[in-house]
């Protein structure tokens, strides 16, 4: 790869070196204020400075998202995640599309084992059980066992694949939900290449067949859901087009008084965010409340990122992810890479920080945040706890257009009968039912 901005460097760690492409070169440049850039917008910048070739990826581009102001002009850019998620459902077709490149490569009389994805992809399968048995010991063991008699042809050719395709992985069934899973195991925050006889040392970042892809975001790991034919073409080294996006920031201060929860916070501020408007823009949380917060919590708050309708809700990098890296048991040599080309690029939040400059700040004190509940239709309508029996009741006749269920008045104490268990249950309008299985 060309180094058209003079970035090139080394980065020792321990006993090991890292090449990387310093950003802190075009700030010598006079191209940008590392300072006043959203973290977000650094390792987008990051991506097109590493990754610029003056084909795909033009050195204009680069100056582009250099140039990032809170209220200037938004050009197109590309950018290449750096790897792809999938989960069954929408990754299945993709294998099956690069096997069919194969076969055509072949009847062509070219070699099909060139056709492999250009960027590191995982496969996580999450989406094929069902529930048939339940409210028994062995419930469990006989719903898997009844998935893989149903996947099993499925099952099969994903095994194939793993064997076939280079940089391409399958996560097997029971193994947890494909979010889950990429924040616990697969995402190491700082990636790796070999590239001759140096190692290159980046950003993670991704795009996933799934939009809650962004719990991610919580790890400070760039990335949301996309569908299936745009992360095919990531997977074959085509960089996404993207309007450089407006970043609102989203100040948190104070401490969640006790018997608050992360849902109480993440269902407070998805309707801050929903009434604000966030749609196609990139929200990123900072403040002082980022200190005291877990990352489990920054993650919940990520995982709704579709709901408040944002590309991505970000949490930088800081002390907090490399704790959560080490008690998920990221080996330690990824660990210390992580700290050290974080800070070394300025990507890393510390308590003293200086805040970015962005878009738009919504401010919330977490001491202010009451538990609730949302719906009963939308994520955005929350209602807290004190006030749920009053406004249950008048949702079951408020007319539909006010998101009311429209009953009239001789349906509001109906029961229906249903069996369990070989017995029998009356269930009224506000039972509490709880699911057998949920995700995200």
């Amino acid at each position: 790869m060309k180094d058209f901005f003079n970035a090139r460097d080394t980065l020792k760690v321990g006993d090991k070196e890292y090449t990387y492409y310093r950003l802190d070169a075009l700030e010598k440049a006079g191209l940008t204020q590392l300072k006043r850039l959203p973290f977000s917008i650094r390792i987008v910048l990051e991506a097109a400075l590493r990754q610029c070739n003056d084909n795909e990826i033009k050195q204009d581009d680069v100056k582009n998202i250099a140039a990032w102001t809170p209220n200037g002009t938004r050009p197109g850019i590309p950018l290449l995640p750096a790897r792809v998620v999938m989960q069954d459902f929408t990754g299945v077709p993709a294998v099956v599309d690069l096997a069919a490149m194969r076969s055509a490569v072949a009847r062509l009389g070219g070699d099909p084992k060139s056709i492999n994805p250009l960027v590191p992809v995982d496969l996580v399968i999450d989406h094929s059980i069902q529930v048939d048995f339940f409210a028994t010991s062995d419930s469990l063991n006989r719903n898997t066992e009844m998935e893989f008699l149903r996947n099993k042809e499925r099952y099969e050719f994903l095994k194939w694949g793993q064997k076939a395709f280079k940089n391409f992985r399958v996560v097997p069934p029971m193994t947890g939900i494909v979010h889950q899973v990429n924040l616990e195991y697969l995402a190491n925050v700082v990636m790796t290449k070999q590239e001759g006889n140096e190692t290159l040392a980046f950003p993670d970042t991704l795009v996933g067949t799934d939009s809650h892809t962004t719990m991610i975001n919580g790890l400070g790991v760039v990335g949301w859901g996309v569908g299936g034919i745009e992360a095919e073409a990531v997977m074959l080294g085509q960089p996404m087009d993207m309007l450089l996006p407006d970043v609102i920031g989203f100040k948190l201060f104070g401490k969640l008084r006790e018997g608050v929860t992360a849902t109480d916070l993440v269902l407070t501020v998805t309707q801050m965010l929903r009434e604000h408007g966030v749609v196609d823009k990139f929200v990123e949380f900072y403040g002082e409340g980022l200190n005291r917060m877990p990352l489990t919590d920054r993650a919940t708050i990520a995982n709704m990122s579709p709901e408040y309708g944002a590309t991505m809700g970000y949490f930088p990098v800081d002390a907090e992810t490399l704790r959560y890296m080490k008690l998920t048991g990221r080996p330690q040599d990824v660990i210390d890479r992580t700290e050290a080309y974080m800070k070394a690029q300025g990507l890393f939040r510390e308590a003293n920080s200086p805040d970015p400059e962005f878009t738009d700040v919504l401010e919330l004190d977490l001491n202010s945040v009451v538990p609730s509940l949302a719906g009963p239709k939308r994520p955005q309508d929350r209602v807290p706890m004190s006030e749920l029996k009053e406004t249950f009741k008048k949702t079951l006749t408020a007319p539909v257009k006010d998101r009311g269920f429209e009953l009239k008045p001789e349906a509001v104490n109906a029961e229906s009968t249903f069996g369990t268990n070989g017995g029998t249950q009356k269930m009224k309008h506000g039972a509490v039912v709880i699911a057998a299985i949920t995700s995200c």
